[in-house]
């Protein structure tokens, strides 16, 4: 599809054209025309983010089954790597989080990284697993990658909380709206 969408632009809008001077908004290294751009995060020291994290077969319930050692991994983590939780919604196959790191600290990333290994490591090894992830000693249980957003504002950073909130109920996991007092949110803004 990557390559539909990036032809199509070529021919009618100048797709190059466009992502270079999106790269120079964005302060980014001008794109060389090769067939996908580096894949980068944006990162902000002491910033507040949103991310969402998948499971590799999104049917299992996995995440909800194994809470608690979920519960431990984050734990584990943030006392080894401190980080401030706004908010996080766990659902049978993936979760939701906004988290706001300490100032000057951009390191998401090897935070996500020891949450995963922690969970693989205590739960019983079921799952299926490819050539390709059994030759590199990898489990089955997380997708390799995780969405992040770094939050922009106050609005913004509202707009993500009440996601956490409302998520189970459109995946028909709950019948109404949040009960607030249940869900774990600082209340703090940007």
């Amino acid at each position: 599809m990557w390559f539909w969408i990036r032809d199509v632009f070529t021919r009618r809008d100048g797709f190059e054209r466009w992502l270079m001077d999106l790269a120079e908004r964005l302060s980014l290294p001008p794109y060389d025309g090769g067939d996908m751009p580096d894949y980068r995060r944006y990162r902000v020291p002491g910033g507040t983010y949103f991310f969402t994290v998948n499971l590799l077969e999104r049917r299992p319930d996995t995440l909800v089954r194994h809470i608690d050692v979920l519960r431990d991994a984050v734990r584990v983590t943030k006392r080894e790597r401190p980080f401030h939780i706004d908010a996080w919604v766990v659902l049978p196959d993936h979760m939701h989080c906004v988290w706001t790191l300490p100032p000057g600290d951009d390191d998401f990333s090897n935070r996500w990284k020891a949450i995963k290994i922690r969970f693989v490591q205590k739960i019983p090894t079921t799952e299926r697993r490819s050539a390709t992830r059994i030759a590199r000693g990898e489990r089955g249980i997380w997708q390799r990658r995780f969405w992040e957003h770094a939050i922009r504002d106050d609005r913004d950073y509202a707009n993500h909380v009440d996601y956490c909130h409302w998520n189970p109920m459109k995946h028909g996991l709950v019948r109404r709206g949040p009960i607030r007092r249940f869900i774990a949110t600082s209340g703090k803004g940007c």
